[in-house]
């Protein structure tokens, strides 16, 4: 699987570069990328073989998501969204599903979702708000339980892929208990949801994170697990897919940054200056560190999911990913020079991306405090100044 996988990936990139310009200077979604990755099967990477998948491991799906970061960022980083969401679902041995009190016919619905990944279907996140990020305890949308399901009514924000996703995961409170929180696979297309085209941002510009608003009634097997109350169970059993999976991504940005650098460099004549040499130096390290950290968390997930050492690889692999990503485009628009600020140079555009990777949630910050709670002896899912989730 590994190589298929990784073979798509690395054929794929470079069409993804060569799109990436006018998708982001229009702040346009890559359909065209979206097409190839469900032309490759990539769309069933996480969905177990049984299913029609490719059934990779966490690893795995870290590999191929820095391949095709190289490529272009954006259309990485909204493809991660939809590999958290099949990842999450096939991770759910009968084991852990019998552990969570998860239903027979919650585990048929689950497996005709994954079945859709793997014939071309995808699925976007719909978790963030306006005030609340990505913290799940702090949820304003609702949803009750109907004759015929469940309706949900709120605001999302940062929805990648939104208005071209075949379906999204949204995260609810219940309005009758509010410290309850659950997660729904909503198709696209029904009445009452809308999407508002609110996405003009610094960086990630092609990932079309517009503004979600729902107010829908879904069927029954719509609740993902079955059983009410299981998000914030699943955040802390599987946090290397809200926190982790980005890191990938970001390390590929980096990576892509020092190929444009070396390509801008090597043009101009510039390779030559030992200044110029050492910033290239340094970026390749630091981002080869970056990669392994990420690799090791994502080996350790695989052999040791949840366990208290791997979640500490989790959250250092995402914090290094998105302050090295940072760095290193910083550093190599540096090297560049001023001509490759222009709209248009990938270095630019490489730069305004990977700044957004501290940013995203768990930002680096986040991040850090939780390390520092954890080196300092104490419960980081519990001893911060706020809700991790």
């Amino acid at each position: 699987m590994t190589v298929h996988a990784l073979e798509a990936a690395r054929r794929l990139a470079p069409r993804f570069a060569a799109r990436a310009a006018q998708h982001d200077r229009d702040g346009s979604f890559p359909v065209e990328d979206f097409h190839d990755l469900r032309e490759a099967g990539l769309f069933g990477l996480m969905v177990p073989r049984a299913l029609g998948g490719l059934g990779a491991s966490f690893a795995e799906y870290a590999a191929v998501a820095t391949e095709l970061a190289r490529g272009n960022g954006a259309t990485a980083l909204v493809f991660n969204m939809h590999a958290s969401v099949t990842g999450a679902l096939g991770a759910v041995t009968e084991e852990l599903a019998e552990a969570l009190g998860v239903p027979d016919e919650a585990l048929a619905a689950r497996d005709r979702l994954l079945t859709a990944a793997a014939q071309g279907s995808w699925y976007a996140v719909a978790m963030s708000e306006r005030g609340a990020g990505a913290r799940l305890s702090q949820l304003s949308t609702v949803y009750e339980a109907t004759d015929g399901g469940w309706r949900l009514k709120g605001s999302k924000t940062f929805c990648s892929g939104a208005g071209h996703a075949d379906g999204y995961l949204v995260a609810a409170r219940s309005s009758a208990d509010q410290s309850m929180v659950s997660q729904f696979l909503v198709p696209a297309g029904p009445e009452g949801l809308t999407v508002e085209p609110t996405w003009d941002a610094l960086g990630m510009r092609a990932t079309s994170s517009h503004d979600l608003h729902l107010d829908v009634e879904v069927p029954a097997d719509r609740l993902l697990g079955g059983v009410e109350g299981l998000a914030l169970v699943v955040a802390q059993l599987m946090p290397h897919w809200l926190v982790a999976s980005y890191a990938a991504v970001y390390v590929g940005v980096a990576r892509a940054a020092i190929d444009a650098a070396a390509e801008h460099l090597n043009a101009r004549n510039l390779a030559g200056l030992p200044a110029v040499r050492a910033r290239l130096g340094r970026a390749d390290a630091a981002t080869a560190a970056a990669q392994l950290v990420v690799a090791e968390a994502a080996r350790r997930v695989d052999e040791m999911p949840g366990d208290a050492e791997t979640n500490r690889w989790v959250w250092r692999a995402k914090l290094l990913a998105g302050t090295t990503a940072a760095d290193v485009a910083a550093s190599m628009l540096e090297a560049a020079g001023t001509s490759a600020t222009r709209r248009g140079h990938p270095l630019e555009r490489l730069y305004r991306d990977a700044r957004c990777g501290s940013l995203h949630p768990a930002t680096s910050d986040v991040c850090a405090d939780w390390l520092g709670i954890a080196a300092l002896g104490g419960d980081p899912d519990r001893d911060g100044s706020a809700p991790r989730w």
